[in-house]
């Protein structure tokens, strides 16, 4: 049985099945990335249920693990060398799971570092631009009289979606044929910005028919239904 005593997040979440893999998570498009990894692979895991409406993302406890108070976060007992590795960032998440079974990363070197190229376009693009654009449509700047900010993010995330939308031209995920790591990170924010945020007309989603495709296809996928239910909120 594995010993995660010396990491202070198991004093506010503790683990039920220290032998499992643990997540720190919230349903977000950047949570349920690792849910939807972590489904799709198998591995045995425990969620744990952070909540904003109670700031535990800023508790000294979930800071002792993701420093930069963001979700999702993940306690590893079996990480290199069998010592447990703690883990922030969905994106490295992403790649030490898919290092860590083999799984949804293409194995030829070239292939690799195409699914990352593709990871870090959504890291550094589409979650940071559809996220701008959720809160100029839906939350507070919705209120703001000057719709230039709110304007400049949706002309942005439009670009990004016609260059997403060139990339599935004539293949059936972002890297290929093969389902992989940057389809589980991007998809969930393009599920986010037609969905939850309610921009789909805003950015003429219409207009971009492989997205559309491939989003149907990637919510298709058993393993990502649970995935976006998890963790649960109670």
């Amino acid at each position: 049985m594995a010993d995660l005593s010396a990491f202070p997040i198991t004093k506010k979440w503790p683990a039920q099945h220290p032998d499992r893999l643990q997540l720190y998570s919230l349903p977000t498009p950047n949570g349920v990335k690792v849910s939807i990894m972590l489904e799709e692979t198998g591995l045995a895991y425990e969620p744990h249920l952070v909540r904003f409406e109670a700031n535990d993302q800023m508790s000294p406890e979930f800071l002792s693990l993701s420093p930069n108070n963001k979700i999702p976060a993940i306690l590893d007992p079996d990480g290199p060398g069998g010592k447990p590795l703690p883990l922030f960032e969905s994106g490295a998440i992403l790649i030490y799971l898919a290092d860590k079974t083999g799984k949804f990363m293409p194995q030829d070197a070239a292939g690799r570092y195409t699914a990352i190229q593709w990871l870090m376009f959504q890291m550094g693009g589409i979650g940071p631009m559809f996220g701008q654009v959720g809160f100029f449509h839906k939350f507070a700047g919705k209120d703001y009289e000057d719709k230039r900010p709110r304007d400049r993010y949706v002309a942005e995330s439009r670009r990004l979606l016609a260059v997403l939308d060139r990339q599935l031209a004539g293949r059936a995920w972002i890297v290929g044929d093969d389902y992989t790591i940057a389809d589980i990170a991007t998809f969930p924010w393009v599920r986010n910005l037609i969905g939850f945020y309610g921009a789909g007309d805003l950015v003429g989603i219409a207009d971009f028919v492989h997205v559309t495709r491939a989003l149907d296809a990637f919510v298709a996928r058993p393993a990502v239904a649970r995935g976006l239910q998890i963790p649960q909120r109670t």
